[in-house]
C-alpha cells in the first residue's frame, strides 16, 4: 500500500528520540506499544539466554518495527512507514537494561566506573514489508566514580529509564572522559544511520 505522506509512525517511549527526529526535521506520529497487559507487553525484552548484544538489541527493535506495522493496520491507521529502535549498554559481555532502582543503578554505574563500554542502537525502518536496519556501536569511557558521586546521581530521577542506568544528554555527561562514535546514538538514535535508513524508505529528509 502507498504510504498516505511523508510523516511517519515512531514506534518508541522515548523523549530523546523525539527531540532527535525534530532536530532533522522528521515529520512523525508515536505508535505507542502498550509495556503492561494482562498478556504481558507486546515486546518482550527479556534477553534469551547466550544471546549476544548485537543480536539482542537488534532483534527487540525488529519485533518492535513489525509488531508497530501489525498495530497500524489493526487499528486502520494511515498507511505509513515506521521507525523503531532499541539501546542497550554492554561490558564485559553483559547486557545492562533499564535499572529496576537505585540499587541496581548504582550498581550498573560502579561497574562502569573508570573504564569503557560499548553502546549500541538498533534502529529499523519498515515500509510496506520492507525492513531496512541499522546497528551503531559507540565506545564511551568513564572517569572513576566515588560512591558519593553515584549516590548523588541516583538519587535523581535520571537513571531509571535508560539503558546502563545513565543519560549521555544529561548530569552523566560530567562522568564521561572520551566516547568514540556517536554521540546522537548514545542518546538512543544514531542521526546518520537514521537518515540513510528513511531515505531508502523513501522519506525525503534533505
Amino acid at each position: 500500500m502507498k504510504p498516505a505522506d511523508n510523516k511517519i509512525y515512531l514506534a518508541s517511549k522515548s523523549p530523546r528520540r523525539r527531540e532527535l527526529l525534530r532536530q532533522i526535521g522528521v515529520d512523525f506520529e508515536l505508535l505507542l506499544l502498550r509495556d503492561q497487559s494482562p498478556r504481558g507487553p507486546e515486546v518482550s525484552e527479556e534477553v534469551h539466554p547466550g544471546e549476544k548484544a548485537e543480536d539482542y538489541v537488534t532483534r527487540v527493535t525488529r519485533e518492535k518495527a513489525e509488531y508497530a506495522c501489525r498495530t497500524m493496520l489493526w487499528r486502520r491507521l494511515p498507511v505509513r512507514t515506521v521507525l523503531a529502535a532499541d539501546t542497550t549498554v554492554t561490558i564485559d559481555g553483559r547486557i545492562l537494561g533499564k535499572p529496576a532502582d537505585s540499587t541496581e543503578a548504582a550498581e550498573m554505574l560502579r561497574a562502569l566506573s573508570g573504564r569503557t563500554h560499548q553502546v549500541l542502537t538498533s534502529v529499523a525502518v519498515r515500509r510496506d514489508e520492507t525492513t531496512y536496519e541499522a546497528l551503531q556501536i559507540s565506545d564511551v569511557t568513564f572517569a572513576v566514580l566515588t560512591d558519593a558521586m553515584i549516590k548523588a546521581y541516583c538519587a535523581t530521577s535520571e537513571p531509571y529509564d535508560k539503558a546502563g542506568g545513565y543519560g549521555i544528554q544529561g548530569m552523566a555527561a560530567v562522568f564521561i572522559q572520551h566516547i568514540s562514535g556517536s554521540h546522537s546514538g548514545i542518546m538512543g538514535l544514531p542521526l546518520h544511520e537514521t537518515a540513510q535508513l528513511l531515505h531508502q524508505a523513501g522519506i525525503t529528509i534533505l
